[in-house]
């Protein structure tokens, strides 16, 4: 069985098994880590990854996992971002029981995608509240 020799944070050099280290790549950006827990502290140690350690690691039979970075960064972001101040509005908000007719009343007017259904309408007539 293969040895990797790693440093933890806390105890200095350690050696593990290829059972206790994971490798982690990120299909998006090529960056990848590894993570182990040092047997003699039991902290979780996280460490970047450079290409040659990757290569190492996975000869000697580390298994690898690879991810994607999430499909929303790539998207469209309108405004500015939310401060301390816009947090805290909506964490009071969220107490009152009509939160999300206010928020809706703030909602900017969306015009559908072409091809797209338009939405339901959410209002409720006074005929359906008798029946």
């Amino acid at each position: 069985m293969a040895w990797i020799r790693a440093s933890c944070t806390t105890c200095g050099d350690v050696e593990l098994s290829i059972d206790e280290v994971q490798l982690l790549m990120c299909a998006s950006t090529s960056e990848g880590s590894y993570v182990f827990r040092c047997p003699a502290c039991r902290l979780i140690v996280s460490k970047a990854a450079e290409e040659n350690v990757v290569d190492v690691l996975v000869a000697s039979g580390v298994r690898l996992s690879v991810w994607h970075l999430p499909a929303e960064l790539d998207e469209p972001h309108y405004g500015s971002p939310i401060g301390y101040d816009e947090l805290l509005d909506f964490h009071f908000q969220l107490r009152d029981d009509a939160w999300m007719e206010e928020l809706d009343a703030m909602a900017l007017p969306r015009s559908p995608r072409p091809g797209a259904s338009s939405p339901p309408d959410r209002t409720v007539s006074s005929d359906a509240v008798t029946q």
